[in-house]
């Protein structure tokens, strides 16, 4: 299954507050591995193959947006949702 497919048939799924001037919430689904961020612009990025300590180190990162820009954008497929 390509990973368009497999975006197609996931749900919003819930996310969390953070705190960052950029982001505004942060949402990791385990069993499928997809990380999703909503900016504070209302854009919101599905990420996909991205391992759970990954999610882990960008919920305890001081800067999540400068964590996310030099960690996952660059090695992670991603799509927009919204």
């Amino acid at each position: 299954m390509s990973l368009v497919m497999s975006w197609k048939k996931v749900k919003q799924m819930e996310r969390k507050a953070v705190e960052s001037s950029n982001l505004k919430s942060v949402g990791y689904d385990e069993e499928k591995e997809l990380l999703e961020i909503e900016f504070k612009n209302g854009s919101v990025y599905q990420y996909a193959d991205v391992p759970e300590e990954i999610h882990e180190e960008l919920m305890n990162a001081e800067s999540k947006g400068r964590y996310l820009r030099e960690k996952i954008t660059k090695g992670y497929s991603y799509i927009k949702m919204g």
